[in-house]
């Protein structure tokens, strides 16, 4: 690939990093109270600026003025002026945006991003050019849209629900809207000269990730991109996709700066007391972390059952009747105690979410002052409905709550309370939310304390633990930035967890944005219809994310191969099959040695046995360069328990002690540092013993032998008297140094390991009884493990050399093409026909099962209730778990295109697609709100339909509004292929949607 990475900036960043260092050494003799301050002046100091740049690009920009490339300034007047001193990442930012490139901000929630769009925005009006605003949801872009219509006033609004001052100079719009704009060639984005893209993480998103990719791949070379994101570990290969495909600079901001650091703490179900596991300073409290853990072993006994019902279902406090409901209110009543609110509780399910708050029956947050305003605000908020809307029971019960400052926000919710909940919540008059995790995603709405009800969540396969970027996006809601001088999170866990889960989750690093590409029939019509041929299928998936990873993680692989090949050719194989025994045996045996020590490695149990003068081994294998390198034994001197970086260090995935250890190395530091290397590196050279830092994991043996060590092991002779005290011990033991048996010496009693000492024990009777254990053909041995290696090698990278990610999008490719020339979407020549200039327009529901039902008359027969109600099966919904009633005039309907489902899903297994006929008819046909659409659309109310499902009230408005987009998107299809009357009949059916609750206007807007 010819785009580089300019490394300039990094002699810059180790610049501050020599300043940060002094700065720090200066702490060290301060008083207390300016400890903090001065630290937290330093932490926000570290913003890393990356940019990407075109193979040969040449900057003519004056670097008085704007700085370098690698070092962006801005020395203009700004094209806007904030209230606050701009942090350094929304300096460098705007630097980059005044440098006309588009730029990456990766920072955490509540960070400031959001001032980076408007910098973007302001620019743009200097310069009288018009700007985009996409954001995932429309709820998202409802509450951007009044965010920026109050700083900017000349905002419009597109979403596919509501169309607001289409002519703006900043539109706000949902990713979608875009994408079909550019696949249109709208005049709009002729004038645009900035989009910005918030929450571009979505991107990973399993559903609607392809989406974002299409559009950046679609956009005009001359629009420059501002791109807003939550921390992601991989931002710099975004940058240097977007390098790629549009032949300009693409900056990184990142920055992992808590305005607010945090602190989290865990609450052990049914237990007392909350334990600090994480400080401010991010560091894992081991000890705390011990104690919670023996909370658990005294419940054990009285409430095992309870444990096992709570482990079953994976979350805590269902009903709020277990003790877990009790919990819940014993910490919120803390938090209010203790004057920690605004808090935000957050659940995995909406069911749990309101029984949460409907157990806080008994307290009250807000004054008497405070209740007469929410409820003056929640009367006006509902006078947008009709009179018999006002008294549904969803709306007459939650003005209580309200007013004791108590609210619950999940998607259920109907969307005026939704929206008055946020509005609230924003003024400080709801102290105690309720939530499900959407509530972490877009407008900065922080409290002083978060609360997990549960560390599992069902998330659609298995009830699994929360991820690192799941915890950070909702743990970064806490602490707000002016006002608490540190963040509060407060996990609830209902069973025993492994350290290294709740410090891979509280501690993880943010996942990296992975590619979701798909090929869709709605891309692929588009693309074939497009009249000027610039982006064909083939293009769109050579230029994608996906591609540009899978190529950027193969160099050269058939280079690689050819090299292997040959030295498979050279290697002798004589005597293969009884050294391939004996090979086996012995890899057998390391794969259980390793589990087994990875049970006996946890500090729990090792630390008890890391005595000094205790011998054990290291193998340093953890990192590529260190090429599974053998240290041999070595003595432990001293465990300290905070890591540290020092000599021999290599970052193992939770390890938090360090056992310093004498370990046999080469004389000397190595070329590249000070690291000892580990000896004999070159026959004949001697060696010496060092002090090596080593972590837990690293440990694969512990030996029964104890050795006595010198009091002062700083001259050189006292440490070479021990490395010739370990060199007569492995002459003693010719066979390797007794080691501790985890079962009689340790004395666990774990049944796993149990049965693990017994296997190992086995094999060592095989290998020992083997003809080839005391065989001297050294060289033979060698020569046969290399060779097994080397073709395992090159069985794996000719495997991924087969799953060539091109070939395979182009076989689906022309696999859809088949499927599409099949049911008459586009000709013998690839050219769109009739039916596929329908299918082109429709990208809501099932564009090729809907497109069928156009054209074999199923909609011709049924009037535009029954129409409504049809369509309603194309839009997902939550499942309901009632029997579905059907009438007798829907019941030939739906059968007609559950019969036109299966056809088309033969069709496409019939032209090799990788589908399952019964699961593509069940996941594309859902009936559950058939009568209910019936029923609303023939003029029922709306407090009869909802007696009608069990499918929450939020959920049937957002179905109802995605179907009268689908009912429009039908109409437009129907009105381009010249058939007029469906085109009245979609009309007339979106039009019997629109009233009442189901379409009652947004607060926001």
């Amino acid at each position: 690939m010819e785009d580089t990475l300019t490394p300039a900036k990094r002699k810059e960043l180790e610049k501050e990093e020599e300043v940060q260092e002094e700065e720090k050494t200066e702490i060290a003799g301060t008083p207390q109270k300016q400890d903090s301050a001065l630290k937290k002046r330093i932490l926000t100091r570290t913003c890393v600026h990356e940019v990407a740049v075109p193979h040969g690009y040449e900057s003519n920009k004056d670097e008085t003025f704007h700085g370098t490339l690698s070092n962006p300034l801005f020395n203009g007047e700004m094209a806007k002026s904030y209230a606050f001193e701009l942090d350094p990442f929304q300096k460098v930012s705007v630097a980059c945006l005044e440098r006309n490139e588009s730029v990456l901000v990766s920072a955490h929630t509540s960070a400031g991003k959001t001032a980076v769009a408007e910098y973007a925005i302001a620019m743009a009006f200097r310069e009288k050019q018009r700007v985009i605003y996409t954001s995932p949801l429309k709820a998202l872009s409802n509450q951007k849209y009044r965010e920026l219509h109050q700083e900017f006033q000349d905002v419009g609004l597109m979403t596919g629900d509501v169309t607001l001052s289409p002519n703006a100079s900043c539109l706000v719009m949902t990713t979608e809207i875009l994408r079909g704009m550019l696949y249109r060639g709208s005049e709009i984005l002729k004038e645009v000269a900035w989009i910005i893209f918030d929450e571009i993480h979505y991107m990973k998103d399993r559903e609607r990730g392809v989406v974002w990719e299409e559009s950046i791949i679609f956009m005009p070379q001359v629009i420059k991109m501002v791109f807003l994101s939550a921390t992601m570990s991989n931002a710099t290969e975004f940058a240097e996709w977007i390098c790629h495909l549009h032949k300009q600079p693409c900056h990184v901001v990142y920055t992992d700066f808590r305005p607010t650091p945090l602190q989290h703490y865990v609450f052990p179900v049914g237990g007392a007391g909350l334990y600090l596991v994480v400080d401010e300073s991010e560091q894992f409290r081991e000890d705390n972390f011990m104690k919670l853990q023996d909370t658990f072993s005294k419940q054990k006994a009285g409430e095992g059952n309870k444990s096992a019902n709570a482990k079953a279902s994976g979350r805590i406090s269902k009903g709020g009747n277990a003790s877990g409901g009790s919990d819940i209110y014993k910490i919120v009543k803390m938090i209010m105690e203790r004057k920690f609110q605004p808090v935000i509780v957050f659940s995995f399910s909406r069911r749990e979410v309101e029984q949460h708050a409907m157990s806080m029956s008994k307290l009250d947050f807000n004054t008497q002052e405070e209740k007469d305003i929410v409820e003056q605000v929640f009367n006006n908020a509902i006078l947008c409905l009709n009179e018999e809307d006002r008294n549904l029971p969803a709306i007459e019960l939650m003005l209580p709550l309200l007013k004791r400052g108590i609210a619950v926000h999940h998607s259920g919710l109907l969307p005026v309370i939704k929206e008055l909940v946020e509005l609230l919540f924003q003024e400080g008059l709801v102290k105690a939310l309720f939530a499900t995790e959407t509530f972490a995603m877009g407008l900065n709405m922080p409290a002083k304390t978060v609360v997990f009800t549960a560390v599992k969540k069902w998330d659609g396969d298995s009830h699994r633990y929360i991820g690192s970027g799941e915890y950070i996006q909702m743990s970064g809601r806490a602490g707000r930035r002016g006002k608490d001088e540190r963040g509060i999170c407060i996990i609830m866990i209902d069973e025993r967890m492994e350290m290294n889960t709740l410090k891979d989750m509280v501690l993880g690093k943010p996942a990296p944005l992975v590619s979701t590409f798909r090929l869709s029939y709605y891309s692929i019509l588009n693309l074939m219809s497009r009249a000027e041929g610039q982006f064909t299928a083939e293009h769109v998936i050579r230029n994608s994310f996906h591609q540009f990873q899978y190529e950027k993680a193969l160099p050269d692989i058939g280079e690689k191969v050819s090299k292997l090949e040959e030295e498979a050719a050279v290697l002798d194989a004589s005597g293969e099959a009884e050294v391939a025994g004996y090979h086996n045996l012995k890899l057998e045996m390391a794969h259980l040695e390793k589990k087994m020590m990875k049970e006996i490695t946890r500090p729990e149990r090792i630390l008890y046995y890391l005595c000094t003068g205790r011998l054990r081994l290291s193998v340093l294998q953890i990192k590529v360069r260190e090429g599974g390198t053998d240290w041999g034994w070595g003595v432990v001197v001293n465990v300290v328990k905070k890591p540290t970086a020092g000599l021999g260090t290599l970052p193992s995935k939770g390890a938090g002690y360090i056992v310093d250890t004498l370990l046999h190395c080469s004389p000397g530091p190595s070329e590249s540092g000070s690291r000892p290397r580990p000896c004999p590196p070159r026959p004949g050279e001697k060696g010496e013993m060092h002090v090596v830092p080593v972590q837990l994991p690293l440990i694969c043996a512990l030996s029964k032998v104890r050795i006595s060590i010198p009091a002062d092991l700083r001259p050189l002779e006292a440490r070479q008297s021990i490395l010739l005290a370990v060199q007569e011990l492995g002459n003693r033991f010719p066979e390797g140094l007794p080691k501790l048996n985890p079962v009689k010496d340790m004395k666990i009693e774990d049944p796993e390991i149990v049965e693990l000492v017994n296997q190992i024990e086995e094999l060592e009777q095989k290998l020992h009884a083997h003809p080839l254990h005391k065989s001297q053909d050294i060289n033979q041995m060698k020569s046969f493990h290399r060779k097994a290696e080397v073709n395992h090698e090159i069985q794996q990278l000719k495997s991924k050399m087969r799953d060539s990610q091109l070939q395979k999008f182009r076989e689906e490719l022309k696999n859809r093409s088949r499927v599409l020339k099949r049911l008459g979407h586009i000709d013998a020549d690839g050219v769109v026909q009739v039916k596929g200039r329908a299918a082109c327009l429709i990208d809501t529901g099932d564009e090729l099962l809907v497109t069928e039902l156009m054209f074999n008359g199923t909609f011709n027969d049924l009037d535009h209730h029954q129409v409504a109600a049809l369509a309603s099966c194309f839009i997902p919904v939550d499942k309901s778990s009632e029997q579905i009633h059907l009438r007798t005039e829907l019941a030939k309907p739906l059968q007609q295109l559950q019969e036109s489902a299966r056809k088309i899903a033969e069709i496409q297994y019939e032209c090799k697609l990788d589908i399952n006929v019964d699961e593509y008819v069940e996941s594309t046909v859902r009936p559950f709100l058939v009568d209910v659409v019936y029923c609303w659309s023939k003029g029922a109310s709306f407090s009869e339909v909802i007696q009608m499902t069990d499918i929450f009230e939020g959920s049937i408005i957002r179905s109802a509004r995605r179907l009268d987009e689908f009912l429009n998107q039908l109409r437009a299809a129907a009105q381009a292929v010249g058939e007029v009357s469906l085109e009245s009949k979609f009309a007339a059916a979106s039009e019997s949607l629109r009233r009442g609750i189901m379409f009652a206007n947004s607060l926001y807007l």
